[in-house]
Order: C-alpha cells, then sequence, then structure tokens
C-alpha cells in the first residue's frame, strides 16, 4: 500500500503512483492529506480514484467516509476515530476497511477490520518529527499475532527493512516508493517480500 504525501510536487507524486501500480492489481493507493480543506481532498480523491480503476488497484481513502463514498473506495480508519463496527453498516457491500493500530489495546479494537496497518516499525522516513517509539521486528510480530485481520507494517519501510519482518501480509509505505528513482521497482521487490515475511495477501488484499 502507497500512502500519499501530498507535500511532494502533484505531477512528481502522481508519476510516482502510476509507475507503482505498473506491479499490479495487488499493490494499493490510501488518499491521506490531512492538512487539505473538504474540496481539495475530494479532487484529489477523484483523480486518484480514476487512476486506480483505470489499472485495477484498490484505493482507500482516509478518514472521511462521505468521500470514500463518493468516489467508491475503501476507507482507512485512524486510530483515534470511529471502529469499524460503526463505520460497516454504512459501507456498501464488497467495501473493505482498514484500521490503524500501534499497541495492543488498538489491536484488541481492530475487531471487524479486513486489514491494519501497524506502525511505526522503524523511524518514518517522512516523519523526520516522529519521536515515538519504534516497534521493531519483535513489536510488530507481536501485535500482527494479536490482530483479527491482516497486517500490513508501516513506518520506515524500505525492502531491506521488511525482509527482517515475519507476520506481515504486506507493508504499506511513503517516501520508499514515492521518492525512489525507479519507484516500480521498490514496489515490486516489497510485494515479492509479502509471501516471505507472512501470509501474503489474497486477490481480495491489497500488499
Amino acid at each position: 500500500m502507497v500512502i500519499t504525501d501530498w507535500r511532494l510536487p502533484r505531477e512528481r507524486l502522481l508519476t510516482a503512483l502510476e509507475r507503482a501500480l505498473e506491479v499490479g492489481p495487488q499493490v494499493a493507493v490510501q488518499h491521506r492529506h490531512p492538512e487539505a480543506p473538504t474540496r481539495q481532498f475530494l479532487e484529489e480523491a477523484r483523480l486518484l480514484a480514476e487512476l486506480c480503476r483505470a489499472r485495477g488497484n484498490p484505493l482507500f481513502v482516509n478518514g472521511r467516509l462521505d468521500v470514500a463514498l463518493l468516489v467508491g473506495a475503501h476507507l482507512h480508519l485512524p486510530a483515534a476515530g470511529l471502529t469499524p463496527a460503526e463505520i460497516r453498516p454504512h459501507l456498501p457491500p464488497g467495501r473493505q476497511v482498514s484500521v490503524a493500530v500501534h499497541d495492543e489495546q488498538e489491536a484488541r479494537q481492530a475487531q471487524g477490520a479486513n486489514l491494519a496497518l501497524v506502525s511505526p516499525v522503524f523511524s518514518p522516513g517522512s516523519k523526520p518529527e516522529d519521536t515515538r517509539p519504534t516497534l521493531g521486528p519483535e513489536g510488530f510480530r507481536k501485535l500482527a499475532a494479536a490482530l483479527p485481520c491482516p497486517a500490513l507494517a508501516l513506518g520506515g519501510l524500505t525492502p531491506e527493512r521488511a525482509s527482517l519482518l515475519t507476520g506481515a501480509a504486506g507493508f504499506a509505505v511513503i517516501s520508499a516508493v514515492l521518492e525512489a528513482e525507479d519507484p516500480a521497482a521498490v514496489a515490486r521487490a516489497l510485494c515479492g517480500l509479502c509471501a516471505v515475511s507472512g501470509r501474503g495477501p489474497t486477490e481480495h488484499e491489497p500488499g
């Protein structure tokens, strides 16, 4: 899963996403832009939905049920937000819900989610100001084992670091793909590690 960073020039961001999506439908995009006004957020979501739909890739919208419904996307729930059980009745059949998980309490609250993004596994490259303690490979493994759904590792992931993890159904990244010289090569390398790290994603689960 490639999470957007709209601080990058728009053309650079979209080009990197296009390259990553070339790897196949197992690569998903999460639209995240907390600073954006609602109309701008919706405009960006529509742009990403068109990009993903043309290639058969899943799109998740971060935290905005209304926008996810408007563009036909899946939904990602921040840790401090609503729960999957509260959201599920408002989603059409077939829509997935991912949740953010940082500790055991949040892992217990993930009931009903299709995916959990577990972080920070390593120090996030896109958030140098983030001083939260990192989980490391062992902390990630324990949280992944406590979840009722597949876990995607998030935070400072590169193919080299991802190879150190067990229990991951996939990986969620920002700068590792978006700022890479060859986004497709990085995305391909991460997807190739899914089966090695743990249970690889099914055809219905992005990795």
